[in-house]
């Protein structure tokens, strides 16, 4: 099956079980679009960070060398994490009001803002647009696993998750293709004026995806439990009170839930595993152009040639991204989610080690070819926990936890992203600070004991 194929019809031809609903295709469908843009959009920054870094900082009085390049980029880095923390908020949104309201506004939101992005004068408005179009980027990912995980059935609903989160690297692959086709004519604004389509997009989406059914009737169920409580008290305002306490109870209720026993141990549990995904995302695989545009810059290559590289490799990374997305859900429901995640984070050790740690010092391009298929496969970790993530939590919680637990983790790992930039400053390479990511990895395999395995296991309601 290839992404270009109907995956209702695909699952349709392979059981004997009734095809998919028009509603559960359109959910699957635009799902997968809100998700491609925001592998789009996160892709952007890593493709165009050495020529923006180079317009920008002299304009703050900042030298455009590779060292200041990797220290105020990997600081802009940080602040996108920040900005994608703050997305938490879709999380009890979508519980509230609906998933389709807050994954629409999530698309709006990412969309104006990237194109604001493109039309910046200096580093410090550019951070600053980067940073709220990161908090819609944030909401998409925890808004679209939940809608879909509610529509799809049992049966397919692993599979489809998985490539569900392949959309992301499509997008990733669709701004490599721009970038190597036209990045020296569109230049880092063109690119990022291009990343602002989603909001063009939202109105088809919203109008074509269905919210889920499960998603009514439990909102259904504690919109009649307010009544009846409300029903029980006399007098009209007493009702009004009754209403207007449900509503701020009804709001945060699934905040205070996923933070208490018996959900708080796998709530923290997945937030710390999901730490260490983001500071692989954004400590290795993020870097693997400017890694390439450095070394082809030593290589003596020109600019043309130069963005053909950059271009390359990350399309080469996302290509076999989008292989571990397909290929993981049969991992996981063979051998349990846990087996699976800490297989992905070998391969991301493996990975690490291999592009900055022996192909980047040795100033080896074709080396590091080798070794980015297996920092795209370890990249398909963030699809465990599409698939994970919401069969650990009911209904009522689901996207408040799943989006507490994949944007919160934006904060821890800023720090660690932050960190990781000081050493690239002080070192003057990227080789040392992003090859010893691998250690996080391996901090990862010890904790994926902390979420519990659901293997087998029904969507709860």
């Amino acid at each position: 099956m290839t992404i270009d194929d109907d995956p209702a019809q695909a699952a349709s031809d392979n059981t004997s079980a009734p095809p998919l609903t028009s509603a559960q295709r359109r959910a699957f469908w635009g799902s997968f679009g809100g998700w491609a843009m925001d592998g789009f959009n996160w892709t952007v920054f890593g493709l165009v960070l050495a020529p923006t870094m180079t317009e920008l900082l002299p304009r703050a009085g900042i030298a455009a060398n590779s060292a200041n390049i990797g220290w105020y980029g990997q600081i802009s880095a940080a602040l996108f994490l920040l900005g994608w923390g703050c997305s938490a908020i879709w999380g009890p949104l979508a519980d509230r009001f609906g998933r389709m309201p807050a994954m629409t506004a999530s698309i709006a939101m990412y969309g104006v803002f990237t194109a604001l992005a493109g039309l910046a004068t200096n580093l410090w408005e550019w951070n600053a647009f980067r940073f709220l179009a990161a908090i819609g980027v944030g909401g998409e990912w925890a808004m679209a696993g939940t809608l879909l995980a509610e529509v799809l059935p049992e049966r397919v609903r692993a599979r489809f998750g998985g490539l569900m989160h392949s959309a992301a690297y499509v997008g990733v692959l669709i701004v490599s293709a721009l970038y190597l086709a036209a990045g020296p004519q569109l230049g880092w604004r063109g690119m990022f004026l291009i990343g602002g389509i989603p909001a063009l997009a939202v109105f088809i989406i919203r109008r074509t995806t269905p919210e889920p059914e499960r998603w009514r009737r439990v909102a259904g169920r504690l919109a009649d439990e307010t009544q009846g409580a409300a029903n029980r008290r006399s007098g009209a305002e007493a009702k009004d009170v009754d209403s207007a306490e449900h509503d701020r109870k009804s709001f945060w209720q699934p905040v205070i839930e996923v933070l208490t026993p018996p959900y708080r141990a796998r709530t923290l549990g997945n937030l710390a595993l999901l730490v260490v995904c983001v500071i692989g995302l954004w400590a290795g695989s993020t870097y693997v152009p400017t890694a390439i545009t450095e070394l082809a810059h030593h290589a003596g290559y020109g600019s043309a040639a130069t963005v053909r590289l950059a271009g390359i490799s990350s399309m080469t990374v996302a290509a076999f991204t989008i292989l571990g997305c397909v290929l993981i859900p049969r991992v996981a429901d063979r051998f349990g989610r846990r087996v699976a995640l800490a297989g992905l984070f070998v391969l991301m050790a493996i990975g690490a080690v291999g592009v900055y740690g022996i192909a980047y010092p040795a100033h080896s391009i074709v080396l590091t070819f080798v070794f980015l298929p297996i920092l795209g496969l370890g990249g398909a970790n963030f699809a465990i926990f599409t698939i994970w993530l919401p069969e650990q939590y009911p209904t009522r919680m689901r996207a408040t936890a799943f989006a507490f637990t994949t944007t919160l983790s934006r904060w821890f790992a800023a720090a660690g992203t932050f960190l990781i930039g000081y050493g690239i400053h002080a070192s003057g390479s990227l080789a040392i600070p992003l090859s010893a990511t691998a250690v996080v990895f391996l901090i990862g395999i010890a904790m994926v004991g902390l979420a519990p395995e659901t293997r087998g296991q029904a969507l709860p309601d």
